[in-house]
């Protein structure tokens, strides 16, 4: 609805009337106004006693996670047979997250003016991409909603437990350097100052380390305040320009991918997204070039998505999707030859799914070893570098010992 050019910001309305029979109804509306809902329900035969504009109070920001847990539990509901507006009712009114419980009224407010599931989501982008309205929507043409909702499940469950592992595996070094950087700045701002006021009254010449320490220390004690406000800063400026710029984001994809070791897992970890996506909305139906859209996007990688739009060009205009794929050049052989069997035996969403499942477990397995072999690396660096600051500290009393 749009009035004079600007679209009308649209509420939850509880409402409560009597129907043609004088029974008394209840229920809720998404519309512009008190006065929309009044002529609309007046159109449906239902004489309006009570309405009143719902207020959610604030919540917590609306996960990937939320998401996930509402598609699952939307799927069960409607496998066990519970009507979809009371099954978003049960979803809504029971969630702990306010910001949830006010989408999900929202998505039923719509569907029950007689918007379709799929247009309903596609009013969320936000919260439902394309590859989830794509399904929904093949779901209600096909007849097989529950079932579409399922495999959606699925799919997000697994994409948000492997996301999950690649950041504890890349969180784990990062906050034990963190950690290591304060420790050593609290040494060198409080610790080592007192040190050299001892070492001042040796009037001995000071060990080459010592000095060293001492002269790093003098740096932290005078300039404290810009090391950490511009280290805070370079942090900051450089995750806003990952999310902002599309160069920064291609360029720090390509660079992950490159990576040592976490590279490979990285890797692994979207060729498996890559595969489950493609699955995912195969099976359902999506002719193979349409879903070739939602999947690029679904991987996470700009290397991938590009890979994924010249992929889409060949097979559109005939290309077998094997072909298609060794051309990219961004996939293993493997993933291509099970490609190539799932396209000859007629059973390409199956043939993704085990590709998918392997490499899933890859990542499962790199991680796990991944965690084992950074401990000693880390305790390695620790020892060298805390170890060092005291041994660096000590050495003039050593040789004050042995002067003596």
């Amino acid at each position: 609805m749009a009035t004079s050019g600007n679209q009308v910001k649209e509420s939850v309305f509880a409402w409560e009337g009597k129907d043609k029979t004088g029974k008394t109804v209840r229920g809720e509306l998404r519309a512009g106004g008190e006065a929309v809902v009044n002529v609309t329900l007046r159109r449906q035969g239902i004489m309006v006693t009570k309405v009143k504009k719902k207020a959610y109070r604030s919540g917590k920001k609306v996960t990937d996670k939320d998401i996930s847990l509402f598609t699952r539990q939307l799927a069960t509901m409607m496998k066990a047979g519970v009507p979809l507006l009371q099954s978003f009712d049960i979803v809504g009114k029971g969630h702990a997250n306010p910001s949830v419980s006010k989408l999900v009224m929202d998505l039923r407010a719509d569907i029950e003016t007689g918007t379709s599931l799929n247009q309903a989501f596609r009013k969320f982008p936000l919260y439902f991409d394309p590859l989830f309205c794509n399904l929904v929507g093949a779901g209600e043409q096909a007849g097989i909603l529950e079932d579409l909702l399922t495999r959606l499940a699925i799919y997000k469950e697994k994409t948000l437990a492997m996301k999950a592992k690649i950041k504890s595996a890349l969180m784990y070094p990062v906050s034990i350097l963190a950690v290591a950087f304060i420790v050593t700045a609290v040494i060198m701002i409080w610790v080592v100052p007192a040190f050299k006021e001892v070492f001042t009254s040796f009037g001995a010449n000071l060990p080459a380390p010592t000095l060293f320490v001492m002269a790093v220390s003098e740096f932290f004690v005078q300039w404290w305040w810009l090391i950490f406000g511009g280290l805070f800063a370079a942090i900051y400026f450089f995750f806003r320009a990952w999310q902002r710029s599309l160069q920064m984001q291609r360029f720090m994809d390509k660079l992950l991918l490159k990576l040592p070791i976490f590279g490979n897992v990285i890797r692994k970890a979207t060729v498996a997204r890559w595969t489950r996506t493609l699955s995912t909305m195969f099976a359902a139906g999506v002719p193979l070039v349409e879903s070739l859209d939602s999947v690029g996007g679904a991987a996470g990688n700009a290397v991938y998505l590009d890979a994924t739009r010249k992929i889409q060009t060949e097979v559109s205009t005939g290309t077998s999707l094997t072909v298609a794929m060794q051309n990219a050049d961004v996939f293993p052989n493997m993933v291509t030859q099970m490609v190539s069997i799932g396209e000859e035996s007629g059973s390409l969403d199956a043939m993704l799914a085990k590709v998918a499942d392997f490499y899933e477990e890859e990542v499962d397995e790199a991680v796990a070893s991944l965690s084992s072999l950074m401990e000693p690396a880390i305790m390695v660096i620790l020892g060298v570098l805390i170890g060092g600051l005291v041994v660096a500290m000590y050495l003039p009393i050593f040789k004050l010992g042995s002067v003596v």
